[in-house]
């Protein structure tokens, strides 16, 4: 089984207490997108980022000195959002992070596809970026099947924990043989499913927490999340969609 997820705009290199074990899969792409942005203006990354000046400047020097064999942190604790924090990578125990090396990855506009210890660098480049070049008209196009193979090489479950703007890479080349089960998580309210996006965030972290933390398996073992206030509703859900919702506040 492999999951996925979003990374976080916000990066935290500071978590350097475990080494990263490889490099990503796909780093010579990501260096030609390296190379590019390398090459845009301050005024041209900030528009493409679609960031204030403080974050445009940031990135802008991150990727005019940017190394990507130097300095790395492994993934997992580089980002720094709502679902990292409450995954909290920083306090597993060994054998969590052996299963997540195994089974978590993370998607990426800059890298592709990265296991939770493949060194990275900190930058920003969100999926949905509108990055036309002479290569690619957008990331989409840039990344075409690539994170697909790669997730699906060994493997032909997948829990889908990431947003829509990352699982759309994954789920425009689904095939028949491939079982793919999206976690949603939300609150009832006049009998819909209303997701909020903090509380989603929260519980994806938490939920990859919970697979870590018991070393899931199978698919079906996932129904027994209960963190946070969610519980599984049967009722709701189906082979492909999973329904978590909040039953306390």
């Amino acid at each position: 089984m492999k999951i996925i997820i979003s990374p976080a705009k916000k990066m935290n290199m500071d978590g350097d207490f475990l080494p990263s074990r490889q490099a990503p899969v796909y780093l010579e792409k990501t260096q030609q997108l390296k190379e590019y942005l390398q090459n845009l203006t301050y005024i041209e990354l900030k528009k493409l980022l679609c960031c204030n000046d403080e974050i445009a400047r940031l990135n802008y020097e991150r990727y005019q000195r940017m190394d990507l064999c130097r300095y790395t942190n492994p993934a997992i604790l580089s980002y720094d959002g709502i679902q990292y924090m409450y995954m909290a990578p920083q306090v597993f125990e060994d054998g969590y992070f052996d299963y997540i090396e195994d089974h978590l990855r993370i998607l990426s506009g800059f890298y592709g596809i990265l296991k939770p210890f493949d060194g990275v660098v900190p930058y920003r480049l969100e999926m949905q970026a509108k990055l036309k070049t002479p290569f690619c008209h957008n990331l989409y196009d840039y990344w075409k099947d690539d994170i697909y193979r790669e997730l699906t090489q060994n493997d032909t479950r997948i829990l889908n924990l990431a947003s829509a703007e990352y699982s759309k890479t994954v789920e425009k080349y689904l095939t028949a043989d491939i079982n793919y089960v999206t976690c949603k998580f939300g609150e009832l309210i006049d009998g819909k499913v209303i997701e909020k996006g903090v509380y989603v965030k929260m519980a994806r972290g938490e939920m990859v927490r919970f697979l870590a933390e018991n070393a899931v398996e199978d698919l079906a073992e996932i129904k027994r999340f209960n963190r946070l206030g969610f519980l599984y509703m049967d009722d709701l859900s189906d082979d492909n969609t999973f329904v978590f919702v909040k039953t306390t506040k």
